[in-house]
């Protein structure tokens, strides 16, 4: 079973080789002069994608090839279409990735002594806490979000690193307590984070964490009252939200009709749904879309542009893959060796996948639109190393998982 398993990882790693080789030979020869910048580029990131699962595979026997893989692809699709649209830009994120990269491997490291993050989880819970109030005397404003520090001329997100603290803040509490006497100090946390990410106006962020939270708490408890009085308070929080902020009365208004301001603020909602429809089942082709046309084309709406380009088929393997990482996910959970790591790979696992389709649903007008990335795939620094820590992170545990298992399995041998 193992070595079928093991091949068909490695089947798998060929089909991303062989569309990244044929997306950048097209991309090369897209004009009339042959771009060997394409070809490079499309080398470099085999080689780093190669080098990432051959040296890790060969370290760490358990790894868990499905889920490194599936981000992989992920980060292929991404890189593919920042090229088609801006080579710097796909330079610069195919550096965060090596970066991303060596993220994942400190994260998985230190998950093989995860007691670490128990005896700091008090200062992970202030350090979050304190990172984003910080945020309200320093921070800068970037599309209407003040969730930005610069430093030395980059933009960082540091939300994106308070959900993977948010991870071990609730897996530290919900596996020490399971009432909410026991949990006060989480409940304190998930509270502060929400409120502070509403007033920066990251509603993304917001919806993301409280999210997270609940669905982590309702796993860990099997509280069915706690946890619709917890739905009960968010869905409150969301009601007060929209008659207190004017900017959440305004994303509302334009999810319901982005058509009645569509040559102001509701021209990306209406950009994006245009986009995919004229991509059909199959796509207009590579380079053969209006990218540049959406406003936020390699950040919050790269879905639509990978629908437009490669077509709704392609935007429903994107979310097929984002379920069988959740299926994944939780497999590892599963197989956790114990009830902390179990409770931070469910966390990690939630995490990734409701911000994935938080942002699906908010580009294809199921819900209102909220400010953040599509894991692995959007452009931005601090997207992709967050996302590659909690990659990180779920790799740690099923790597431990796995040993463990092996030294049962040599114990009940002899």
């Amino acid at each position: 079973m193992y070595k079928w398993r093991r091949v068909s990882a490695a089947g798998l790693l060929t089909l991303i080789i062989v569309f990244e080789l044929s997306a950048f030979s097209l991309l090369a020869f897209r004009n009339s002069t042959l771009d060997y910048s394409a070809l490079a580029f499309g080398a470099i990131l085999v080689a780093m994608l190669l080098f990432q699962y051959i040296s890790l595979t060969a370290i760490f026997r358990h790894l868990d090839r499905y889920l490194l893989i599936i981000a992989n692809l992920l980060v292929a699709m991404g890189l593919i279409i920042q090229y088609r649209i801006e080579a710097a830009i796909a330079f610069r994120q195919i550096i965060w990735f090596g970066i991303g990269m060596l993220a994942m491997v400190v994260c998985i490291l230190f998950m093989r002594r995860p007691n670490i993050f128990r005896r700091l989880n008090l200062l992970i819970l202030l350090g979050c806490i304190g990172l984003l109030f910080a945020l309200l005397l320093v921070g800068s404003e970037v599309y209407g979000a003040r969730n930005w520090i610069t430093i030395g001329g980059q933009n960082f997100q540091p939300s994106e690193f308070v959900k993977v603290g948010t991870v071990f803040v609730l897996a530290h509490w919900l596996t020490n307590s399971r009432d909410l006497r026991g949990i006060w100090p989480l409940l304190f946390y998930v509270f502060a984070v929400v409120a502070l990410l509403v007033v920066e106006r990251d509603l993304g962020a917001a919806v993301l964490i409280a999210g997270t939270a609940l669905i982590v708490f309702y796993v860990a408890t099997g509280s069915k009252s706690l946890t619709l009085l917890g739905l009960a308070a968010g869905s409150a929080g969301a009601l007060a939200s929209y008659y207190i902020f004017d900017h959440v009365r305004v994303r509302v208004a334009i999810w319901k009709n982005p058509w009645a301001t569509y040559s102001g603020k509701g021209y990306q909602i209406a950009q994006g749904l245009m986009a995919i429809a004229s991509g059909g089942l199959w796509g207009m082709g590579l380079t053969r879309g209006s990218p540049k046309l959406i406003p936020a084309y390699h950040t919050d709406y790269i879905f639509a542009v990978i629908c437009e380009e490669f077509g709704v088929i392609m935007g429903v393997c994107i979310i097929a893959f984002y379920l069988v990482f959740i299926v994944r996910g939780a497999l590892v959970a599963l197989n956790a060796p114990d009830r902390f790591m179990m409770l931070t790979a469910f966390g990690c696992t939630v995490l990734i996948t409701l911000q994935s389709f938080i942002i699906i649903a908010g580009v294809i007008k199921l819900i209102p639109l909220t400010g953040i990335t599509l894991p692995f795939v959007s452009y931005g620094g601090s997207s992709i190393i967050a996302s590659m820590m909690l990659l990180g992170i779920l790799e740690g545990v099923a790597i431990q998982g796995g040993e463990t298992l092996e030294r049962a399995l040599k114990e009940m041998a002899k």
